[in-house]
């Protein structure tokens, strides 16, 4: 299987448990990687016959900046199932970066990371 990526995907999101999150919002990255077959579109130089990924990227930041959800493992879910959705796309692996999560130490960032497919 071939791997189109996407890495750094940036949206304004209301994502968390927590009332300040929610009201307040944070910036949410995203990074993909999706499983399809490019060979059909490489030998006919044909972009209709592989995923446009402007157009996912833009699908993806709707994701974020929509409906709020408790966790980034939800989240995560919901950018794989909107991934899923274009046709020559069969797997799907998705990470989200929480980096200015609410948490009491220093750190660099939180993430989650799940890989779906159409199996």
């Amino acid at each position: 299987m071939d791997r189109v990526a996407l890495s750094g995907l940036r949206a304004r999101g209301y994502h968390g448990v927590f009332p300040e999150e929610r009201e307040e919002g944070q910036t949410f990255v995203v990074d993909l990687v999706l499983g399809l077959d490019t060979r059909p579109a490489a030998a006919d130089d044909d972009l209709a016959k592989t995923v446009h990924y402007g157009v996912v990227a833009e699908e993806v930041v709707a994701v974020v900046e929509g409906e709020p959800v408790n966790l980034i493992e939800t989240l995560a879910e919901r950018i794989a199932q909107a991934c899923l959705k274009h046709e020559g796309v069969q797997e799907v692996e998705v990470r989200v970066h929480k980096p200015n999560a609410p948490i009491t130490v220093p750190f660099d960032d939180v993430t989650v990371t799940i890989t779906r497919s159409r199996v």
